[in-house]
């Protein structure tokens, strides 16, 4: 099978690419900024480039990761993060429809407001922040554009890193380490963070699942770790697996109301319709993975 996979730089893109390439599938990775020697520079914003690009592949597949992830950026410039995660994937899923290719659009837990956990596939969406609208108006566009996409929902991710910044979890670790700085620390909503190669691996099963044993996965989809933590807990961990105090981190137990972009507080994302499915739902234990990642 041949694969497309947009953000194949990003921290989740890398590792779809990764796990698709272990399967023995072709994959064809594009970037833009971060575009390297085995990715090729594709400007996703320019619809006729993109369009030649994938016809010369003709892949099979498009796994489309590339987004605009970070919330306060997406409140700051709304426009651009509109164009980026609702104008894209609109413009993918019109030509994964007219080529016959199967598409994977992956969208977010936020586009939910927390108040009633766990949420289900067809929970009725109500974002809070313009992340969430403009992933959610993506995924309109993308169920009007080609009915038989598959729209994956995730919540927080982290992973092997190129930098920590890459991750709202990895980057946990610089606040903590950075002990001569007192910093305010999320004691509020309650995430769920996930392993992007757990995800990678239910994105490979789901394209399989679809294209190579011919199986009707269309439609919206939910995957997450099981382990409830707000950002202060996981810095818990880090602080016992690193032996470094965390004194300087205070804990918030109300909403953060100094930040861009407003929190839901549990989006916990139901897992049953993957399990329905017959997909692998398993994760990493979060405590597990950061202690052989950080002392190895």
């Amino acid at each position: 099978m041949k694969v497309v996979v947009t953000g194949a730089s990003g921290l989740l893109g890398r590792a779809v690419v990764r796990q698709l390439k272990q399967a023995g599938h072709t994959v064809i990775g594009t970037a833009f900024s971060r575009a390297a020697e085995h990715l090729y520079k594709v400007d996703l914003m320019k619809t006729e480039e993109m369009h030649e690009f994938l016809d010369e592949r003709a892949p099979q597949a498009i796994v489309h990761c590339a987004a605009e992830r970070r919330p306060d950026v997406a409140e700051l410039d709304p426009d651009a993060a509109e164009k980026l995660n609702s104008v894209i994937p609109g413009a993918l899923a019109r030509y994964s429809r007219k080529n016959n290719v199967f598409l994977v659009y992956i969208s977010t837990d936020y586009v939910f407001d927390g108040k009633h956990p766990p949420y289900q596939v067809d929970a009725k969406p109500a974002p809070l922040n313009s992340y969430g609208w403009s992933k959610l108006r993506g995924e309109e566009a993308v169920r009007a554009a080609d009915p038989d996409a598959a729209i994956l929902r995730i919540p927080i991710l982290y992973g092997e890193v190129e930098f920590n910044g890459e991750s709202a979890v990895n980057m946990l670790i610089d606040v903590l380490k950075n002990t001569s700085k007192t910093s305010v620390m999320d004691h509020y909503c309650v995430r769920y963070p996930t392993n992007v190669n757990d995800v990678a691996h239910v994105i490979k099963d789901l394209v399989e699942a679809k294209v190579d044993q011919g199986r009707p996965i269309a439609g919206t989809y939910h995957f997450s770790a099981e382990e409830a933590m707000t950002k202060y807990e996981m810095c818990q961990v880090f602080s016992a697996i690193l032996k470094v105090p965390m004194d300087h981190l205070q804990p918030q137990t109300e909403v953060d109301t100094s930040a861009a972009a407003s929190r839901p507080k549990d989006c916990h994302l139901s897992t049953q319709r993957l399990k329905d499915e017959g997909i692998d739902v398993s994760f990493v234990p979060f405590q597990a993975w950061f202690q052989q990642y950080l002392t190895q």
